[in-house]
């Protein structure tokens, strides 16, 4: 922490980004939501906003004291001077505060890195969808965003010199570039998404019935706002309004326009078919490649890494019936997967012309980087899958985790929180004279003739 001249072009910025990226979660609970079953659309969307207040009271309490506190050895930080946030909250008689790097308000960052941590544990429920208790819900994700989402911040994000003396020993022993979280959100996320959805065993029905989604449109929503959002989660990543992000900008677009395309024409080679889901999906994929590799290639290495992306991640969503893991809404294939490929990716694609200023193999930069691009997410893979699995099973031993099978058959929203997504009380089911086909009908239209 030093005292530098405020730089209000660049708060204005950040904290812009933030709000972009806070948009995101509920862009998040539209797009899980529009994906599962219609009896479960308000329980999976409880699932995000719950996690948008469970994080943001931990968050100041103590979360962000054990992401950017002092390190402890580069492990985690020390949240003992920050606990409440300690004093980087308060202003002077001036009006002045706490700045970080070149001028940014420590709270600005602080509001910034919350978004992120909000966005990661509600990631992993799209794992879990239609079969887990709220309350259990609620628990794992106060206790995952503790022992897991912000030790490994600390690792990523915290740097030498910026919130404090020393950080964490990914971003500054290992030197892996990961500018937005492709290790610290998507492959921590993903990967315990698909610990957490094989402790707690498959949907009943799984890879026997349709489990189709009941809503594209708020799909497509979703996935629209996400990729709205996602602009202020990479370009503010920098924390700077400045030239860096404008072509982390332009690497965002590019990458997630390739994905989707790479998406569709897998879709349409294997299947016969393009189709709104795998146009929603293939722009997620290639938003989670480009997040770590954004600062670090040309924009037309963002969209070889969009289109490797996209069709990456189309192939691995298959991956679940084949080998028998029920990864609901396709955390594992889309984060885990697109996560892997764009931080190795770092490793091929970096040039040295762009903001990070690394080279990679094909720049003539030898195989350093990709090896600790490797070290860097094998590490957040294996820390999280140990640290996920020793939650899931300290919850199974206290509580009731998964919901009984006649609250899951019946409708988990109805059962675990006393309310329904649509009220069809109203409508019924009738083959209306000039129709084909039966269709849906408000009752009152139906009366209303009938006393005609």
């Amino acid at each position: 922490m030093t005292a530098f001249e405020l730089s209000a072009g660049d708060t204005a910025w950040v904290l812009t980004a933030a709000s972009l990226v806070f948009v995101m979660t509920p862009g998040l609970a539209m797009f899980y939501g529009g994906q599962v079953r219609a009896f479960s659309v308000l329980n999976m969307m409880m699932m995000s906003f719950s996690a948008m207040g469970i994080v943001a009271v931990l968050w100041v309490l103590y979360g962000y004291g054990l992401a950017f506190g002092p390190s402890l050895g580069g492990v985690i930080g020390d949240p003992s001077g920050l606990i409440g946030l300690g004093d980087i909250w308060k202003t002077d008689a001036a009006g002045g505060g706490v700045l970080y790097g070149d001028g940014l308000p420590a709270m600005a960052f602080v509001a910034f890195q919350s978004a992120f941590a909000i966005i990661t544990a509600a990631l992993v429920s799209g794992a879990l969808a239609d079969r887990m208790r709220f309350a259990a819900w609620a628990v794992f994700a106060a206790l995952w965003a503790t022992f897991v989402y912000f030790p490994v911040a600390h690792w990523v994000f915290s740097f030498d010199g910026f919130t404090a003396a020393r950080g964490g020993w990914i971003a500054n022993t290992v030197q892996a570039i990961d500018y937005a979280g492709g290790t610290a959100i998507h492959i921590n996320a993903g990967t315990a998404g698909l610990v957490a959805a094989c402790l707690l065993g498959k949907r009943i029905g799984f890879g026997q019935r349709p489990m189709r989604p009941h809503n594209m449109t708020l799909v497509m929503l979703g996935a629209g706002l996400l990729w709205f959002g996602w602009f202020g989660f990479n370009a503010g990543s920098g924390l700077a309004a400045d030239t860096a992000a404008g072509v982390v900008w332009v690497n965002t677009l590019a990458a997630t326009g390739a994905a989707l395309s790479a998406w569709l024409a897998v879709e349409r080679i294997r299947d016969g078919h393009c189709t709104s889901l795998g146009a929603a999906s293939g722009a997620v994929a290639g938003l989670v490649a480009i997040t770590p590799s954004c600062s670090s290639v040309s924009p037309l290495g963002a969209l070889a890494i969009g289109l490797l992306a996209g069709a990456a991640c189309a192939v691995a969503v298959t991956f679940k019936y084949k080998l028998g893991y029920d990864d609901s809404l396709d955390v594992v294939g889309v984060h885990l997967t697109g996560g892997l490929v764009g931080t190795l990716l770092v490793g091929f694609f970096a040039t040295p012309d762009a903001p990070a200023g690394a080279a990679g193999l094909f720049y003539g930069g030898g195989g350093g980087q990709l090896l600790r691009q490797a070290i860097g997410a094998v590490a957040v893979m294996a820390y999280s899958a140990a640290v996920t699995a020793a939650i899931c099973c300290l919850l199974r031993a206290v509580m009731k985790v998964r919901v009984t099978a006649a609250a899951e058959l019946a409708g988990i929203d109805l059962a675990e929180h006393a309310e329904i997504g649509y009220d069809l009380s109203n409508v019924r089911y009738t083959a209306y004279p000039g129709f084909s086909h039966t269709v849906v009908v408000p009752a009152v239209v139906l009366d209303k003739e009938i006393t005609e």
